[in-house]
């Protein structure tokens, strides 16, 4: 079991305006398995009990990490909340969140408080600020893009299908992309 989530601090959010009514977005995060049609870094999503605050699942990355998401909160409709870490690591709280907006459409706002990599407070603020932020930004604007086209266009994401991403991408791709810098 993951250790509890502290979310301290300001999160590391990423907002995207959908074209599509809120209720279409809400159909797409709220069934069990989701992630498998909405995540490009997503290779699997078992899951153990599905809905509501009692939730869990897996997310099975291509990189090969898992992670466990324990749900603590769910309001149908608006959004849920979750931590998310590897199984006896401290976890990440993350909070989705969508709200219609007066052209139909919805906004989709994904919020993280990042677990603490470090106890030194300089060493944690730098390693936030520099990399975890900027990393973790570029990952769930690749998520949201996801939920996207899965909402808009009916098709599941392909693998990487907004980028590459060093942390949650198949590690072969990332060997294959240092072999071709290297030539």
């Amino acid at each position: 079991m993951a250790t509890a989530a502290q979310h301290h601090g300001r999160p590391v959010d990423v907002s995207r305006t959908i074209s599509a009514p809120a209720e279409a977005v809400w159909d797409a995060i709220s069934f069990p398995g989701y992630l498998e049609k909405v995540h490009p870094f997503c290779e699997r999503n078992p899951v153990a009990v599905w809905p509501g605050r009692v939730a869990r699942d897996e997310i099975h990355y291509r990189s090969g990490w898992i992670y466990q998401r324990t749900f603590t909160d769910w309001i149908d409709g608006i959004g849920y909340d979750l931590d998310i870490g590897a199984v006896g690591e401290p976890t990440s709280h993350v909070k989705w969140r969508i709200a219609g907006n007066s052209s139909g459409g919805c906004e989709l706002v994904i919020s993280v408080w990042p677990r603490s990599m470090t106890s030194l407070r300089g060493v944690s603020w730098f390693t936030r600020t520099v990399i975890i932020g900027p990393m973790m930004r570029r990952y769930l604007r690749s998520v949201t893009k996801g939920v996207e086209w899965f909402v808009t266009r009916g098709e599941p994401v392909a693998a990487d299908q907004f980028g590459f991403h060093i942390w949650f991408s198949a590690r072969r791709q990332f060997t294959k992309r240092i072999l071709i810098s290297r030539r």
